[in-house]
């Protein structure tokens, strides 16, 4: 009862600060949208939910791969209705709730970590990876050549066993049982295709933003830096205002200011709109299916589920 009330309490929370962002940026959100053409709003909503979907086929290969198989709604209530925990200030909430959650349908919570771990690393890379092939030739990105520089050390540490290797020196740092086994190479390659495969389809909502049929490319790197940027920037939940100025940063000299301001304001609506819907669409349809997995008994030796301090691992992952 206190574990489900806990749940409610920190749902609730995370819903108040993803409407308080909303509210607190409807004037401009609301003439951003207003601008353009209704079509392209909802296609670029539509994008973004696909573009979901593909990301969450990666994060449920890679929790496959780790050891725990689970149907594919109880995958999405796993990762949609945990990572809103993302905006609620503090690094901690989105990786504890995924882990709770995943918990309930047999994973150990230091699996859900490497799951939730992998898939940010390999997001980043991924991100990281298209930002360079398609803005290389752009001044605005110049200026970031850095990031370039984590292209090839990020296809190192894609290599199953460096993987493995780190997540078990992060689980040792946590205090936790490292993993059972070494992360299938297949596994790697699987999740990295349908990871880029979600960046190309996240290239459409921008592309389709900024009205221009020539910048398809571009519109998709420019999101990828973006991207990029914000994750690499843990000091706001979710990157807020850091990925809009990235954003701002590579489309203005190209769509003009107010048409680049425009786009990144209707984006971040997108997606946070996207996250609330798929959180809400995994919520009912987990809920139809009670999970065939084992209950999972604690590492510890208790039998006690709940979320405690001593639970939580730190990091802040994004959708």
């Amino acid at each position: 009862m206190l574990r489900r009330l806990l749940r409610v309490v920190l749902a609730l929370i995370a819903l108040g600060f993803l409407g308080y962002g909303l509210a607190t940026n409807w004037d401009e959100t609301t003439g951003a949208v207003a601008a353009m053409s209704p079509w392209a709003v909802l296609g670029a909503f539509a994008a973004v939910l696909l573009g979901q979907f593909f990301i969450l086929m990666a994060w449920r290969e890679i929790l496959a791969g780790l050891g725990t198989r689970v149907p594919l709604r109880i995958a999405g209530r796993i990762m949609f209705v945990g990572q809103l925990g993302k905006y609620i200030p503090g690094a901690v909430w989105a990786y504890a709730a995924m882990m709770d959650l995943g918990r309930d349908h047999g994973s150990p919570p230091r699996r859900t970590f490497a799951t939730i771990s992998l898939s940010l690393v390999i997001n980043l890379g991924v991100a990281v990876s298209i930002a360079a092939a398609t803005l290389g030739s752009l001044e605005a990105v110049r200026k970031a050549w850095y990031l370039v520089l984590l292209v090839p050390v990020i296809i190192v540490c894609l290599h199953p066993k460096v993987l493995t290797w780190g997540l078990n020196l992060a689980l040792r740092i946590a205090r936790k049982e490292p993993l059972e086994s070494v992360l299938p190479g297949r596994t790697v390659v699987v999740a990295v295709a349908w990871t880029a495969l979600g960046w190309f389809v996240y290239g459409l909502h921008i592309w389709l933003l900024s009205g221009r049929s020539d910048l398809y490319l571009v519109a998709t790197g420019a999101y990828a830096f973006a991207w990029a940027t914000g994750i690499l920037t843990i000091v706001v939940p979710a990157g807020v205002g850091v990925r809009e100025g990235a954003l701002v940063l590579v489309l203005a000299p190209i769509i003009g200011t107010p048409a680049a301001l425009a786009v990144a304001i209707v984006s971040r609506l997108a997606f946070t709109l996207a996250d609330a819907a798929a959180a809400g669409i995994s919520f009912v349809l987990g809920r139809q299916a009670a999970s065939s997995a084992p209950a999972y008994a604690d590492q510890n030796g208790s039998g006690s589920t709940a979320l405690t301090p001593d639970r939580n691992l730190s990091g802040s992952p994004e959708a």
